[in-house]
């Protein structure tokens, strides 16, 4: 894993960041960076989590390291709290008013966030639908 960060560092440097910091958690596969730059850096951060986390896959893959989860400035963490705050709404919702609701298109990942995060609950069942990225989730409640 050591190595995965070495190489994330020297990618960031590459790119012209300087003030950064970076933390990676074997247990939960996360490399945490924080990268100082500027306001401006805020409105490109969804697409520099998935670039990175796309090049680092690759890289761990070709070195036959585990995969790992890439976090800028906590936008995954909060993107994850956003999906399950809004799972947990639309299922009282469906639950209080009988009705199917469709969640918003999601990822795999964020599907699977709202499917574990609503598994439990007694009153509403999940699925996907869709194909390719106009994959969603749907909320049912059990009758």
């Amino acid at each position: 894993m050591n190595e995965i960060k070495d190489i994330f560092e020297r990618l960031l440097r590459l790119m012209g960041f300087s003030d950064f910091s970076i933390a990676i958690t074997e247990e939960s596969r996360r490399l945490s960076v924080f990268i100082n730059e500027g306001p401006y850096l805020d409105r490109h951060i969804p697409r520099l989590v998935a670039d990175f986390e796309f090049l680092l896959k690759m890289i761990a893959k070709k070195k036959g390291q585990p995969f790992v989860f890439v976090d800028i400035n906590n936008y995954r963490k909060n993107r994850e709290d956003l999906i399950v705050k809004l799972a947990r709404a639309a299922a009282k919702k469906s639950a209080t008013e009988k009705k199917s609701i469709s969640l918003p298109v999601m990822n795999a990942y964020e599907r699977r966030l709202v499917h574990a995060e609503l598994a439990t609950h007694p009153d509403i069942k999940t699925e996907s639908e869709g194909e390719g990225k106009n994959r969603h989730v749907v909320l049912k409640p059990i009758e």
